[in-house]
């Protein structure tokens, strides 16, 4: 696990990829543009600009948004870890929901939305 101390926060972003096509990544780009600090996790280690990613959670540090680019089905691993990771919110993507997880993350006190980071970003709802 890397140290995240130094990205307090920041924005995790679940699902990452290098390929430019694939919306995380685009995600990751728009959030550094916004100023945002980001991790980034992914299947595969990599770098999109000056971000690197990972392929675990970082440890230590405050995550404040964790933005989910994972199917309900990929994102089953990682359900306990970003419950004890505690951010203010997560924001699950179009094509992400996932309402029992959802519903786990609203009993530990997490905000929940059902949106898409790069309208949020666009409009200045993020």
């Amino acid at each position: 696990m890397s140290d995240l101390r130094h990205m307090t926060g920041s924005t995790l972003v679940l699902g990452a990829s290098e390929k430019p096509t694939r919306y995380s990544n685009l995600a990751v780009r728009r959030l550094r543009e916004h100023g945002v600090p980001v991790v980034a996790i992914g299947r595969r280690a990599g770098r999109i600009g000056d971000v690197e990613i990972l392929t675990d959670l970082p440890d230590g540090g405050a995550i404040d948004t964790v933005t989910l680019y994972l199917s309900v089905v990929n994102q089953q691993p990682w359900i306990e870890p970003l419950i004890k990771l505690r951010p203010r919110r997560v924001i699950f993507n179009p094509g992400t929901a996932n309402p029992a997880f959802a519903k786990a993350l609203v009993g530990e006190g997490v905000e929940v939305e059902e949106a898409c980071t790069l309208v949020m970003l666009a409009t200045g709802q993020y």
